[in-house]
């Protein structure tokens, strides 16, 4: 496949503008081997669905950087926003001060999230502190109930919850990329989704033996994200939920992922009919323009830290926390989706995704073919070679990034027909040519 290579090395490449010589061999890629890994492409504009390099060319993003775009990029309701907010208060401390935009953004999640009686909000600055708050605050409910034992925490083979330290711990094991940090990582109770008999009499089981020590049950409802993209039913969540009442267990549900329309309801939850005690939201939280997520916690489990007891408050305080600029972008965010048709463009990407993406089914390798909402995913038998699949990729005028043993599409809700038509023709064109032998 020698034609391909010199096209793959184009395509990482291209024509560095000065800037990008000067600059890249100080910085340090996530998740990327830096010795081996193709050079990234330098990108000096977005707008929409698309992603504009240095040497001119265009790739049209079939991941919405890492599913947050949910409104494309550049949407001019949202720029205009944080223009306002820049001129008056990029940011100050939350720590004894509040202000408009964050008292007014936590007000419209508590209303979103409805009937889920999710009272109190918390801000960070990623998803993987809101989990890390998340965990803290399901730990210090029990402690400042007395009940200190209670510290364990339940969670899923297939799961990612993150990268800080707590949220590797109810992260899968092997799945998630944290084998390496085996040793630093609490250990927590890791058991497989309650998805069929077998499974759901082994977690009530270990539920009933270990109420005692348990704080909380943590999940991403109806699908795991960067575990693998694996979809599960509603009956999982109401099974978690059901389990978690009869031994009064926590229980948590992480909407980094699938929060704000990506599964087809405005959260995967309410889709589910399924309230859980404490939620996680970020990504698309503000539309994908800024740093801002939200733990949000029922009256019930807020009320466990009202105390004269200074020792019970929730002792967590990131410096950005309720960043103004990032909360007049989550409520730019949050406008948008009041006032355009982004679940019925959901709905329609949906339909597409399936037209697009059902005839890879039968080609040699693919495992499974599966679409929920915005989410396409196609599950191979294998990929050996990550980087080289994804130049392949770009190659094709697309930003698709594998990963695992899934090619998945998470695009922009706004993204135009011709565009998806574009990216599902991609997939089905270098699946083809990749499964057809010619990989090497």
């Amino acid at each position: 496949m020698s034609g391909n290579t010199s096209k793959n090395k184009r395509a990482g490449q291209g024509s560095a503008p000065e800037w990008y010589g000067r600059g890249f061999p100080h910085v340090w890629l996530p998740y990327t081997q830096m010795k081996t890994t193709s050079p990234p492409l330098a990108v000096v504009a977005t707008q929409g669905s698309r992603i504009m390099l240095a040497d001119g060319r265009e790739l049209i993003d079939g991941i919405a950087s890492w599913w947050s775009a949910c409104h494309g990029y550049n949407h001019p309701h949202i720029r205009a926003a944080l223009e306002r907010q820049l001129a008056a208060m990029p940011h100050v401390m939350f720590g004894g001060l509040v202000h408009e935009a964050a008292l007014t953004l936590a007000q419209r999640l508590v209303a979103l999230c409805a009937p889920a009686d999710l009272d109190r909000v918390f801000f960070s600055e990623s998803g993987s502190v809101a989990v890390e708050v998340a965990l803290k605050t399901a730990v210090q409910y029990w402690r400042n109930r007395g009940l200190s034992k209670r510290s364990q925490i339940v969670c899923f083979h297939g799961a990612y919850h993150g990268d800080t330290t707590g949220a590797m711990a109810v992260s899968d094991p092997e799945a998630s990329m944290h084998a390496a940090f085996r040793g630093l990582l609490p250990q927590q109770i890791v058991l497989d989704l309650p998805t069929d008999e077998p499974s759901v009499a082994r977690f009530e089981r270990v539920i009933g033996e270990r109420a005692e020590e348990i704080a909380a049950i943590i999940v991403e409802p109806l699908v795991q994200g960067a575990g693998g993209m694996r979809f599960h039913d509603a009956q999982v969540l109401r099974t978690l939920r059901a389990t978690a009442d009869r031994y009064d267990v926590l229980l948590i549900f992480d909407e980094i992922f699938t929060g704000f329309g990506r599964t087809g309801a405005l959260f995967a939850f309410q889709a589910a009919g399924v309230a859980p005690d404490i939620i996680t939201l970020g990504k698309a939280l503000t539309g994908g323009t800024l740093p801002l997520a939200a733990t949000l916690a029922r009256k019930s489990v807020f009320d466990a830290f009202w105390s004269d007891d200074a020792a019970q408050a929730l002792m967590h305080g990131p410096t950005f926390m309720a960043n103004a600029l990032a909360c007049a972008a989550a409520n730019a965010s949050i406008d948008l989706f009041e006032r355009e048709p982004r679940l019925d463009e959901v709905a329609s990407i949906s339909r597409a995704l399936v037209r697009g993406l059902e005839s890879c089914r039968a080609l040699p390798g693919v495992k499974d073919v599966r679409i929920k909402g915005a989410i396409g995913v196609v599950e191979l038998e294998r990929i050996d070679n990550l980087n080289a699949l994804r130049q392949r990729f770009m190659a094709e005028g697309v930003f698709i990034r594998p990963f695992g043993s899934v090619v998945y599409l998470t695009p922009a809700f706004t993204i135009t027909r011709p565009e998806l038509d574009k990216l599902t023709d991609a997939v089905n064109v270098v699946l083809a040519e990749w499964l057809g032998g010619r990989s090497d």
